[in-house]
């Protein structure tokens, strides 16, 4: 037998060599283990998820209604209308918190008349092709929601055959100058975009007659064009909250 082997001091260090190797391989899988080891999700992540999730539908729904190359050939349009654009001084905000003075301020304003802007008009009148052409420009950007040809999506619903479109002027002026939110059924379907459809007030009158001239008399739609004349007692509306289905004249 070898005496070395009974000598405490080699036995001793043995030991510790033994101990300070597990500890090194242990540090070791330590480190991997933290920087490879996913964080738990805080909440602000786990909110985030059915955020994402909506990006994505929106995502696909206008990628299924507008291609790329549409939205290429769309941009110098866009440009050069939003560069004819006449700039207008905001008189009211754009979001008005509720309860504020703001809000009842343009609660207590009174209503609108539209019955003059509702009045029957005939549908087969001669429209203006230049109205059409300014209206169909604008109309690329609702496009991407509601298709190319007014067939509507995922999210948004049609344009084409819509009683809403051919119905009441005054719906789609003050839809365009408000936005709209909650659930709005059309062709026996309901949709309730998420976030609802934004205000596209920064348009001119005249962008706004001409783009719902344009969804009026495309897609196999047939009725009356819309005249500025028509939008401009509508401008009040704006920074009103979004407008919903249940504050609309019924089609």
């Amino acid at each position: 037998m070898d005496p070395s082997r009974d000598n405490p001091i080699i036995r001793f260090a043995t030991f510790f060599w033994g101990l300070g190797t597990f500890f090194i391989f242990a540090l070791i899988f330590a480190v991997i283990w933290f920087f490879n080891h996913a964080k738990p999700a805080s909440m602000e992540d786990a909110a985030a998820i059915p955020r994402y999730a909506t990006k994505a539908k929106i995502d696909a729904a206008e990628a299924a209604n507008i291609s790329p190359e549409a939205i290429e050939a769309a941009i110098p349009v866009l440009s050069k209308s939003l560069a004819a654009s006449k700039p207008m001084a905001v008189e009211v905000p754009a979001q008005i918190v509720p309860g504020s003075d703001m809000a009842k301020k343009l609660a207590s304003a009174p209503a609108v008349d539209t019955k003059a802007i509702d009045a029957p008009v005939a549908s087969d009148a001669p429209i203006d092709p230049a109205v059409m052409e300014l209206g169909k420009a604008s109309f690329m950007l609702c496009a991407a929601c509601h298709g190319q040809s007014g067939e509507g999506g995922l999210i948004a619903p049609p344009l084409a055959g819509s009683v809403w479109v051919m119905g009441p002027v005054s719906n789609l002026i003050r839809i365009q100058l408000r936005g709209l939110q909650g659930t709005i059924a059309v062709k026996d379907k309901e949709y309730n975009m998420p976030g609802g459809m934004a205000p596209l007030s920064f348009q001119s009158d005249e962008q706004i007659a001409g783009v719902l001239t344009y969804v009026r008399n495309s897609f196999g739609n047939k009725a009356s064009a819309v005249k500025a004349e028509q939008v401009t007692p509508l401008r009040g509306e704006v920074g009103k909250p979004q407008i919903t289905a249940a504050e609309l004249t019924k089609p």
